[in-house]
């Protein structure tokens, strides 16, 4: 299920240490672009260790109606036969990319510059959330985009018949806005330029130049700014998808706040535009050490070893940090419920517009489990109550965001009173196998109907 069907009320209860090696699937962002560029390429590429939950499924159904061949080998091994830049295909049906935010505005760009049109939906969640962010700039190739009123899915995007390189400063820090500039970018003629003014995760530019694109990086005054060269021949790739530090996120935190606990999460990715998290759990005085440094297909790679930290402190988050942990915030709630002091969180309005509004749903929850939180605009706290002293016992709503569901059920191995979530289904859309995953360490996670 994925949050547009029948909810599944899931429980989770305080359990004993968990224990043992949790192998989190492989980085979401990487295999939507992994399949989105193998698709621009002319000839084969290889993915081992493709995530394969709902949004990418979703992206690689994409990539076959655009017109090219995405086979699955099984355990995660696939192949995508590409078209080429320039080359898709116009799609026979509407494209249904489900709840995936980044599948949806990555493909966009994608298509936005090859002179074809393509109709755009997902479930409930996806076609409440805005996509003036990505049709702003999009246009400026000119592409048009017609949409339900706020610029909503569902949607229609006319491609631009004889593209233009643009120059374009994104307003507010989002990987997925420059990510499709760029992906854009890559059917115009001559140089597109993006500016950041804060940086976000890095891996389009990186996966780019692996591609064989010419991309330049430059830190200036105006941010950083990152120029592709236009209409390159990309070259097919053999891509090992290190594994998600977004979904590494949920055993990690589990393991710091859950007593006795000690577990080993393999072949995390460590790009600094994505361990913003871990560096804060650090501070925080999480007992967190990396294992076995290394790097692979340009991503930097360790072993992460999370074990019980029964003297966790509140801590100022640094606003300039909110880019590399935004997904991650949910699962720090939680554990900051767990600590002692004020964590305070600010610089992070973008969680106003992800899957749900997420720091309304996680203050919401928070609060009904007996833990405070202010908050604003762009911005909360959360006092915490000490190991121990978090009460639980309640159930909360998941608004079919996979994030705020798995956050809660990490909550309940450690409150006083089991956490309930009205709707576990919209985990399968990123973590497909998180309660099979945290069972086996040793949680106590059940379906509440079953």
């Amino acid at each position: 299920m994925s949050g547009h069907g029948t909810p599944v009320p899931m429980t989770s209860r305080s359990c004993g240490p968990l224990r043992g090696t949790a192998h989190v699937p492989g980085d979401k962002s990487i295999s939507h672009r992994s399949l989105i560029l193998g698709a621009l390429c002319v000839g084969e590429t290889h993915i081992a260790g493709l995530l394969e939950g709902e949004d990418v499924i979703d992206t690689a159904k994409a990539m076959r109606a655009f017109g090219a061949t995405v086979t699955d080998h099984g355990g995660g091994e696939w192949t995508v036969n590409g078209v080429g830049v320039g080359g898709f295909a116009e799609p026979d049906a509407v494209i249904n990319c489900g709840n995936s935010g980044t599948g949806v505005r990555l493909i966009m760009g994608a298509m936005a510059t090859s002179p074809i049109t393509a109709s755009f939906t997902g479930d409930a969640s996806l076609n409440s959330r805005p996509m003036a962010r990505v049709t702003v700039p999009l246009a400026l190739f000119g592409t048009q985009a017609v949409g339900r009123q706020g610029r909503r899915l569902p949607m229609t995007i006319v491609g631009a018949a004889d593209p233009v390189p643009v120059r374009y400063t994104v307003p507010v820090p989002s990987a997925q806005v420059k990510s499709a500039v760029l992906l854009a970018g890559l059917n115009a003629p001559g140089q597109t330029v993006v500016i950041e003014k804060e940086a976000t995760r890095d891996h389009t530019e990186r996966m780019l130049q692996g591609f064989g694109a010419t991309v330049s990086v430059e830190e200036t005054e105006e941010g950083r700014v990152i120029t592709l060269t236009g209409q390159p021949e990309l070259t097919p790739q053999n891509i090992v998808v290190p594994r998600d530090p977004s979904s590494a996120a949920f055993p990690v935190c589990a393991a710091i706040i859950t007593p006795g606990s000690d577990v080993l999460v393999p072949n995390i990715g460590l790009n600094p535009t994505r361990a913003g998290l871990f560096t804060t759990l650090q501070e925080m005085g999480a007992d967190l050490t990396f294992e076995n440094m290394r790097e692979e297909g340009g991503e930097p790679v360790a072993d992460l070893r999370a074990k019980f930290s029964p003297d966790l402190k509140g801590i100022a988050v640094p606003p300039a940090r909110a880019a590399s942990m935004i997904d991650e915030y949910p699962v720090l709630s939680v554990v900051a419920a767990f600590a002692e002091g004020v964590t305070d969180m600010r610089g992070v309005k973008e969680l106003r517009v992800k899957e749900s509004d997420r720091i309304d749903a996680m203050a919401k929850g928070l609060r009904s489990a007996g833990v405070s939180v202010d908050e604003g605009p762009d911005w909360w706290k959360v006092t915490g109550l000490g190991h121990g002293n978090v009460p639980g016992g309640v159930t909360v709503a998941s608004v079919l965001d996979h994030r705020i569901a798995m956050a809660f059920m990490v909550m309940g191995m450690a409150t006083q009173k089991p956490m309930t979530v009205d709707d576990g289904s919209p985990i399968a859309t990123s973590f497909p196998i998180f309660e099979g995953l945290m069972t086996a360490l040793g949680a106590q996670i059940m379906h509440v109907n079953s």
